[in-house]
């Protein structure tokens, strides 16, 4: 872990490409590093659940259409994606110095998604009951993600879980201190944040997998 936050350490003062350039061997120990990290935790996480095979994300920035220029990011992440079309959600993992993160959730789910999500919040209390786990509020706080500021279309101002049918993104967040990153027990935490969160994905892929009656919309 030290080569990756050297590095990212280093980088956060100049980054500039000549610099990355001129330490493109510490870059790439630092990626390997990284990437050795993110497997030894994908292979864990493919012992308690289904997931595809990991995206570990480039460290270059698109700044097309960005007010920041700089060219790189200050961090190292993966994605973890439960495998399709029988699993959905993502977890995600960013390491970065005093600023390392765990999540996971649905960033952007498309229109009938979204839908299918909101109705079934409409209907029963589940999700509601799945959110003030003990365990799951003490790892993660709440529910967090964009929300409407008005009610959605179709639905009642008044039903009493207006504040969740106002959610677009569906995420659960942790941050991670320096300390916990380092630590010996870090994999071990990682998985289990995971299966912390894990009744709140079963609890969506069930969700976005069957339809009002109850059958499968997998084919």
């Amino acid at each position: 872990m030290e080569n990756i936050y050297n590095f990212l350490n280093d980088l956060k003062r100049n980054n500039n490409r000549e610099w990355f350039n001129e330490n493109k061997d510490r870059y790439e120990l630092a990626r390997e590093e990284a990437n050795a990290i993110f497997s030894s935790i994908a292979e864990e996480l493919n012992r308690i659940d289904d997931f595809s095979p990991y995206k570990l994300y480039r460290i270059y920035r698109d700044v097309r259409f960005s007010k920041d220029k700089t060219p790189y990011k200050g961090h190292f992440a993966a994605l973890f994606s439960r495998r399709q079309p029988n699993n959905r959600g993502s977890f995600y993992l960013q390491l970065k110095p005093e600023g390392s993160m765990i999540g996971g959730g649905f960033w952007s789910p498309n229109k009938e998604d979204l839908l299918s999500i909101r109705k079934a919040i409409e209907m029963e209390d589940e999700l509601k009951t799945i959110l003030n786990n003990k365990e799951l509020k003490a790892l993660v706080g709440s529910m967090d993600g964009e929300q409407l500021k008005t009610v959605p279309q179709g639905f009642d101002i008044n039903h009493p879980r207006i504040e969740l049918l106002r959610y677009k993104q569906f995420l659960l967040r942790r941050p991670l201190t320096d300390e916990e990153v380092f630590s010996t027990e870090f994999k071990d935490m990682v998985v289990k944040a995971y299966q912390t969160m894990q009744p709140f994905f079963e609890y969506m892929t069930d969700v976005l997998t069957t339809d009002e009656n109850g059958e499968s919309l997998i084919k």
